[in-house]
């Protein structure tokens, strides 16, 4: 849209959203965006009435209008101006429903970027405009079919009859339906069109040609024009073909360019069509049936001729909306929508359907003309393209918050350790809750990685682990804050086997089974975790297609809880599936966990009965080896008064920092920012052993100073932080020159261990 003048029309009622709405576009857009922003419903009408826009986005909580009603209102109104909801409303109910009555797309405000909105109206604006111009093609095809004296129609490989409009010879269509020329015209006729469409068919090129054809009224003169019929894989399945009646030749030149100029229009629209096209009369029987209904439906046009269609195809669709639709085109002469169909196979499609009348010479109704096209796939892939929107919102959220929470678990995260450093003598009770304020902490900053990785799909660390550890300190967890109307037990084999994994990424598993297990038991009920070794033979990964051949650990989370309904089992792991109310579940969990899984090279199953309850077993490949120590079990070395100048712009981590090194022998330089970093750095380089350089900055930014360093001694040691770091980040602090990143919040230990590499 660069260049463009874009008229916006914006009905949102909260003027902090209209500002943020227009800094968003000013932004990313190189486009000129005027932008009408109103407040009621009533006033955006009055504009839609009166001026016409590109793009309308629709906020559905109004003072005057509320939910999907207010959609439908702007749509009715808007004609041909695209609509993008943008609300709060976070409810994919009514985000499907509002897609289905002809929203081009539908954002939720706080998890929208300018970026998307950019793209969204994009697309709107593009969709309409080519929606507008085939709604315009398709008119000016059904008008001059229907204003002119042109008998258009099919023939299949046998030259039988299979479709025809406005028909000639003196026969009506369902006369010439699944005939021959040579059973309705004298042979002489029948054999001269024949060996013209025999031509068509085996060469594959068309051919228009002046005929003679002896009919009921004598002979008369036709333009025929003849061109190859084809399918989807271009392979020729019979002729389409349009031909007018040229007898009287006293008609004026002028016209018969514009018959000449409609017949090749029609010809080419008949020929590229892959559409299910059927009548029924008013009685819902089916009248005709061609040969993209065969495909697409499964019937043939034998078996389909005189059912009544709803019987034949239609599935759950509710009767009064069926009624509805039928009212519409009766009164209205048209209508379209979505309608969910059933083939001859059973199986479910999604159709475009669009409903044309057909009337009677004296203009009563007589039949109603329908045309299917397939949107299966498409609409499979525009909710694929909606979730992995939505899963986008959330990886930039989490990326925007993940920094200031590493920020504030630092300093908590190193105070704790240094306490009983600075006290001693404290009591165990106070050490004991100092210890819980320690693991605490770094489960906290486990769960900020945990978030970034489910979002950004970044590998956990992978060590060998053993389970029995996780199980054990995940039940103590359940015990504690379960209700006590659940009963927790755990059943562990002995010798279990290791695993190799990340230990909060599998504690995650755990926590999200159990979490759903209580759930599941409002009432109470018993909840089991087992642990047990199991080796996978051929036969086992034969009917297993995502087991491998192999030592396993087999963790069992087993509840007593209502069970899950067969027809949701198939739907639990996809992301923002839910059965829970608005606002009890985001859908996440269980995606989370067979996100974690696989990446573990495991796999789940679940077995599930309504009434009695559910069981989860999650396979992990096991391992040879010993489980892996932590590395804050490392020795760590007496520091010699090495200096270290530590450049950090949050208070509180600058102050635990230096007290933490300043304790274990270290002396500390403070610099606040970049540039302050330089000019401290400057005057005391030949003291200082090691830069501790935070990466997010005011000022100057940590990278740009890292360069500056660099520039004024190429041998500086330098240890680069950050709470959040993105690969291309990284890369570009490694082609500065740096080797070693330390990710916040990091331990007293970790800090000490790295920098006793460094200066080492």
């Amino acid at each position: 849209m660069t260049g463009e003048k874009i008229k916006v029309l914006l009905v949102e009622d909260n003027p902090g959203d209209v500002l943020l709405l227009q800094e968003f576009l000013q932004d990313v857009t190189a486009a000129v965006v005027e932008l009408m922003p109103v407040e009621q419903l009533d006033e955006a009408l009055n504009h839609l009435a009166r001026a016409s826009f590109d793009v309308m986005l629709l906020d559905l909580s109004l003072p005057d209008s509320q939910g999907l009603e207010t959609f439908i209102k702007a749509h009715n109104q808007a004609k041909s101006t695209p609509i993008i909801v943008l609300t709060g409303i976070a409810d994919e109910t009514l985000a499907l429903k509002a897609m289905q009555q002809g929203a081009q797309d539908y954002l939720v405000k706080g998890q929208v970027t300018g970026d998307l909105l950019v793209r969204s109206m994009r697309y709107a604006i593009e969709r309409q405009r080519i929606e507008d111009a085939l709604r315009q093609s398709e008119e000016r095809f059904r008008v001059a079919l229907k204003n002119s004296p042109i008998f258009v129609f099919n023939q299949d490989l046998e030259l039988r009859y299979t479709w025809v409009y406005n028909p000639a010879f003196g026969f009506t269509a369902e006369e010439m339906l699944g005939k021959r020329d040579s059973e309705l015209i004298p042979l002489e006729s029948a054999h001269h069109l024949t060996a013209m469409k025999l031509g068509v068919l085996v060469t594959g090129v068309g051919t228009r040609d002046e005929v003679s054809i002896t009919t009921t009224q004598g002979t008369r003169y036709y333009d025929l024009t003849v061109e190859p019929l084809r399918n989807e894989a271009q392979q020729i399945i019979g002729i389409t073909c349009a031909c007018i009646d040229i007898s009287e030749r006293q008609a004026a030149l002028e016209e018969r360019k514009l018959a000449d100029a409609t017949i090749r229009e029609q010809a080419a629209l008949l020929d590229i069509t892959t559409d299910a096209i059927l009548v029924r009369d008013l009685e819902n029987k089916i009248l005709f049936w061609n040969k993209g209904a065969e495909i697409l439906y499964g019937w043939s046009a034998a078996e389909a001729k005189g059912k009544n269609a709803s019987e034949l195809l239609d599935n759950d669709e509710p009767q009064s909306d069926m009624e509805a639709a039928l009212l519409e085109v009766i009164n209205k002469g048209k209508w379209q929508g979505e309608l969910t169909k059933l083939t001859k196979a059973g199986k479910e499609i999604l159709v475009a359907s669009r409903w044309s009348l057909v009337c009677d010479e004296q203009g009563k109704p007589k039949s109603i003309l329908t045309v299917d096209t397939d949107i299966t796939e498409k609409k499979r892939l525009e909710a694929q393209l909606f979730r992995a929107q939505r899963l986008e919102s959330i990886g930039t959220l989490a990326s925007g918050i993940a920094h200031d929470l590493n920020n504030i678990l630092t300093p908590i995260l190193a105070g704790a350790q240094l306490l009983p450093m600075k006290f001693p003598d404290v009591d165990q009770r106070t050490r004991h809750l100092l210890e819980i304020l320690e693991v605490n902490a770094k489960r906290g900053a486990d769960l900020v990685k945990q978030v970034l990785s489910f979002a950004r799909g970044v590998e956990g660390k992978r060590i060998n682990l053993q389970i029995r550890h996780l199980i054990v300190e995940v039940s103590k967890i359940l015990k504690e804050t379960f209700p006590k109307s659940i009963q927790v037990s755990t059943d562990l084999s002995k010798d279990l086997w290791i695993v190799s994994g990340d230990g909060t990424q599998i504690h995650q598993v755990l926590m999200n089974l159990c979490v759903n297990a209580r759930d599941a038991m409002p009432n109470g009920g018993s909840l089991s975790i087992c642990a047990t070794n199991l080796y996978i033979d051929e036969n086992y990964a034969r009917m297993n297609l995502e087991a491998k051949v192999g030592p396993y650990i087999v963790i069992t989370v087993t509840d007593t809880g209502a069970g899950i309904p067969e027809e949701n089992l198939d739907r639990i792991f996809e992301p923002f599936f839910t059965t829970k109310e608005v606002g009890q579940g985001t859908g996440l969990g269980l995606s989370t966990v067979i996100g974690i899984i696989k990446s573990h090279g495991g796999f789940i199953t679940v077995h599930s009965e309504k009434g009695v309850g559910t069981s989860f077993e999650v396979y992990l490949p096991a391992v040879e080896g010993v489980e892996t120590l932590k590395a804050d079990n490392a020795k760590i070395a007496t520091a010699n008064g090495e200096t270290i100048m530590i450049v950090e712009d949050e208070p509180a981590i600058q102050e635990i920092t230096k007290t933490s090194l300043e304790t274990h022998n270290y002396k500390t330089i403070v610099a606040s920012d970049g540039i302050e970093a330089i000019a401290v750095y400057a005057k005391h380089m030949d003291q200082i052993s090691v830069v501790l350089m935070d990466l997010m900055l005011p000022s100057l930014d940590g990278l740009t100073a890292i360069r500056t360093l660099k520039k004024i001694n190429p041998k500086v040691k330098i240890i680069a932080t950050s709470g959040l770091m993105s690969s291309n980040k990284l890369e570009a602090v490694a082609n500065s020159g740096v080797t070693t990143f330390l990710p916040k919040p990091y331990t007293i230990n970790e800090l000490l261990l790295t920098l006793q590499r460094v200066i080492a």
